[in-house]
């Protein structure tokens, strides 16, 4: 019996706090993620980076080669020469060095700009803003008595602000930190390793903590993509700011419509829609079990590696429940037999595609409707969106699908025979000239010394293997080590794997 393809309770009631889900947190978070501030190495795969371009200096480049520290610095120069400035400026970052004071004699408060403080800044632009050499011998400036109490942080001796225990500099540090418990604040500042890259989770709320703790654990241990700190610090204090205590308190699709910037630009979005996914995982597990009544399947929870282009299947586009039936129980096979997740996907978009074309020509039409003529006016629709290759690749998979359904019984007899496409139906593709590389261009590329203005030699290698053994591109970055047999003879052959034909295969390399 053909059941429907849309989310079922289970799927609509995972936005609830399942039992455990706390106890799964605090057995997987390893101690060194569990701390209200991670630290992590400036040479870390995933949170660090290469190493800054001015000498000394240990904290991973972010910007024109450059730390964040060293970038700001090279900015307030005026943005002089990169090479002079790499090669005179100091190591130090600001972060270790005690903030400038303001210009002003006696005055001990942090400069806001132009090297004067807050108070000292408004009093100038209140003169007009003159030169600042020649205004300051006639301000007439007596420091308090007795002076402000110093910053908390410790080894800063520049007076507090009136409103906070901080400095104006560390203050800002501070506010964008959350404005967690000053005590803490000062405490972690003062500790050597914030020198390099940290993350700041202590303001996050509720269960909201250990979930991401657990989130920045597994992309650790992953390795497949860069976080940088900074940035990931502003989408969780925006994440924070949408009040919720859980990754699970909403949706994937309420979370995908959260307004706040951090979650939607940055890469914010993708961030947190990922790492609501692998909490979901934790707290109910994975398999198709878990997928299958889904209206979008992700790829990761069945054991598939999702792909740069695919990373879930999408159903819910399909407004009718036995298509979708149908098409899940297609897709599953297809997945279940070796198919790649993007053929498979690109099956299913397919079916969408018919399934548009359904609701609008045939509304209510079961399986029973798909027969010759309706298959006819399809046919006839498909010109006005799709080019003839296009077109030879959506009438060859829904033949397909037609046809697999039949032969494993998933309509119960209901689709009829004529539902097929003929030979004669398939768009006729137009001859087109040769597409290879013109021989005068062929030539520049193969020049030595044209190679050899490749920076990375690994880069150079692929070229010279992808022009002389033919392999597609795809293969070439999988070739092994011991890529290189030999025959009987001693005859040298490259063995690699073709990703399209999905098998092992010899080639005699090309001189």
């Amino acid at each position: 019996m053909i059941g429907s393809g849309g989310p079922d309770a289970a799927e609509a009631g995972q936005c609830q706090h399942p039992a455990g889900l706390l106890e799964k947190l605090m057995a997987a978070v390893r101690p060194e993620f569990r701390a209200g501030v991670l630290t992590f190495d400036p040479r870390d795969p995933v949170f660090g980076g290469p190493p800054c371009a001015v000498p000394g200096c240990e904290r991973p480049a972010r910007i024109r080669n450059l730390c964040w520290s060293h970038r700001q610095r090279w900015h307030d120069a005026g943005k002089p020469d990169l090479v002079l400035f790499t090669a005179s400026t100091s190591p130090d970052w600001a972060g270790r060095r005690p903030p400038p004071a303001c210009a002003v004699p006696g005055c001990n408060y942090c400069h806001r700009g132009c090297g004067l403080c807050q108070l000292h800044h408004q009093q100038w632009g209140k003169a007009g803003r003159p030169g600042i050499s020649g205004w300051l011998p006639a301000l007439d400036y007596a420091p308090p008595s007795p002076p402000p109490d110093a910053c908390a942080v410790p080894g800063c001796d520049r007076w507090a602000m009136p409103t906070t225990p901080f400095c104006h500099t560390h203050c800002q540090g501070w506010r964008r930190a959350g404005r967690p418990e000053p005590g803490e604040f000062a405490a972690a500042r003062a500790d050597p390793g914030l020198g390099y890259e940290w993350i700041d989770v202590r303001c996050l709320p509720g269960r909201l903590r250990p979930e991401i703790q657990y989130v920045l654990q597994c992309r650790g241990d992953e390795r497949q993509s860069r976080l940088r700190p900074g940035r990931l610090q502003q989408i969780l204090r925006d994440l924070a700011a949408t009040g919720a205590a859980s990754l699970l308190d909403r949706t994937e699709e309420q979370w995908a419509e959260t307004g706040p910037r951090g979650i939607s630009a940055r890469g914010g979005r993708q961030f947190i829609l990922d790492a609501r996914a692998r909490i979901e995982q934790l707290a109910f597990g994975s398999g198709w079990e878990v997928e299958y009544p889904r209206g979008k399947w992700r790829l990761r929870n069945l054991g598939i590696q999702p792909g740069k282009e695919v990373a879930t299947i999408d159903f819910a586009p399909i407004g009718q429940p036995w298509l979708a039936a149908l098409a899940k129980r297609w897709c599953r096979w297809r997945l279940s037999a070796g198919l790649s997740a993007g053929e498979a996907a690109q099956g299913i978009r397919v079916i969408r595609r018919f399934s548009a074309f359904l609701a609008g020509h045939a509304p209510g039409a079961g399986p029973a409707s798909i027969d010759r003529p309706l298959l006819e006016r399809y046919l006839a629709d498909l010109p006005a969106s799709l080019g003839p290759s296009s077109r030879q690749g959506h009438v060859s998979a829904l033949n397909g699908f037609f046809r697999d359904t039949r032969r494993h019984g998933w309509d119960d007899g209901s689709l009829p025979a004529a539902a097929v496409f003929y030979p004669e139906d398939y768009p006729k593709p137009g001859q087109r000239l040769p597409r290879a590389v013109a021989a005068h261009v062929m030539a520049q590329v193969e020049n030595p010394a044209n190679l050899d203005r490749w920076g990375n030699p690994a880069y150079r290698l692929l070229t010279v293997i992808l022009i002389r053994c033919g392999l597609r591109i795809s293969s070439a970055v999988s070739l092994s080590r011991d890529c290189v047999v030999t025959d009987a003879a001693g005859a040298p052959y490259l063995r690699y794997y073709n990703t399209k034909m999905k098998r092992e295969a010899l080639v005699v390399a090309r001189r």
